[in-house]
């Protein structure tokens, strides 16, 4: 398995990773929809993806993340928005893999850390980040204002 910083040339191997991960999440399957939302994050340099691909070029699975600033902080993060394994892939240790990439990158941008959510049930994802260093945060509430149905 190897993980890389996922370019325009992986487009055919993340998008289908990446409507499978937005199947997952409740989203009805839209390869074209996938693919088009990948397309622009890459050739706009809006965010980092890294892939895990298996010897045979097949991915395994993928997490993406975007920059984002803390302004009292007065420095950079970035927003570790996603992360799926292929269910073919699960239990070996590509999450733990695209995560310990993710942090690579983080500390060879010098940036204040990574942030994430995830949902309260997803009892596995909070044992890999906890087990990774990461920290449950409290005494803050997220909100969300829906603009769009």
């Amino acid at each position: 398995m190897e993980i890389v910083k996922a370019k325009i040339d992986n487009l055919d191997v993340i998008s289908p990773l990446f409507d499978s991960y937005r199947v997952f999440y409740g989203q009805d399957s839209n390869p074209d929809v996938a693919r088009e939302f990948i397309q622009s994050r890459i050739n706009n340099n809006e965010s980092v993806i890294f892939l895990a691909i298996d010897d045979e070029g097949n991915g395994l699975g993928f997490t993406q993340l975007y920059p984002s600033f803390s302004s009292v902080s007065a420095c950079k993060t970035w927003v570790l928005n996603d992360l799926f394994v292929a269910d073919t892939a699960r239990r070996m240790g590509v999450a733990t893999k695209l995560m310990i990439a993710a942090k690579n990158m983080g500390l060879d941008t010098q940036v204040k850390g990574l942030t994430l959510e995830t949902a309260e049930s997803n009892v596995n994802a909070q044992k890999l980040y906890e087990s990774l260093g990461y920290e449950r945060e409290s005494g803050t509430y997220h909100y969300f204002l829906k603009l769009q149905v």
